[in-house]
């Protein structure tokens, strides 16, 4: 399936599949989306916490664990594990342009060692930040009581709906430890009800750009 790169509106990269007419992340701004989802909404819950586990579902082109480790440099440790069922291939990754956008040459080692990386295993990408990549569909995720964060970046619902489904959320809730958290860019009244079937508390937030709004789960047991 034919895939092509393109520049969002904040100067950052993403990938478009013309053939789905879907694109990886928002096309008002690739960054400024998943700072606003994933680290102001998501992340800053946890910035007084020692360590920190973080599931990511959607790896995708590593912006958003990229990000988050600028974000948790010197601070707390982070285990972040990224499931993705197609990685995109390494001349995709030269393309991506978030080192420089995001002004942090000096850590440009540690994305290309994110995507270097072996899938499967566990791996030091930093002293505070461990990496594990699987290579699994989402529907055979079967992590239990193991994550304090989910970032929820599956492509959207119009083009899989059974990845915003109950079944698929319930292995969400079942991931996160007692009082962890879920956040997404979408905010679909259908995906909130599959949320709330399941034992989320939700919180409908104001959207990134582009989005009017998005949604935020809790554990809360």
């Amino acid at each position: 399936m034919k895939r092509e790169i393109i520049i969002t509106d904040d100067g950052s990269t993403t990938i478009r599949i013309p053939e789905w007419d879907e694109n990886y992340h928002s096309t008002h701004g690739a960054i400024q989306e998943a700072k606003h989802v994933f680290i102001k909404n998501g992340l800053d819950l946890f910035q007084n916490h020692d360590s920190i586990s973080i599931l990511e579902i959607g790896f995708g082109t590593g912006l958003n664990a990229f990000i988050t480790f600028l974000e948790t440099i010197n601070k707390e440790k982070v285990n972040y594990v990224g499931v993705e069922a197609y990685p995109i291939s390494k001349e995709e990754i030269t393309e991506m342009n978030y080192v420089s956008e995001l002004e942090a040459e000096k850590y440009h080692e540690v994305f290309d060692k994110m995507h270097s990386c072996n899938w499967e295993n566990k791996q030091t990408i930093f002293e505070n930040f461990h990496l594990t990549k699987r290579k699994q569909l989402f529907q055979d995720i079967e992590d239990k009581s193991q994550f304090d964060l989910i970032y929820f970046d599956a492509f959207g619902f119009p083009l899989q709906p059974e990845l915003w489904s109950e079944i698929i959320f319930k292995k969400m809730f079942d991931a996160l430890l007692p009082n962890g958290v879920l956040v997404t860019y979408a905010c679909r009244t259908s995906i909130k009800n599959a949320m709330l079937s399941v034992g989320f508390s939700i919180e409908k937030l104001p959207g990134a750009p582009g989005k009017r709004e998005m949604l935020r789960a809790t554990k809360n047991v």
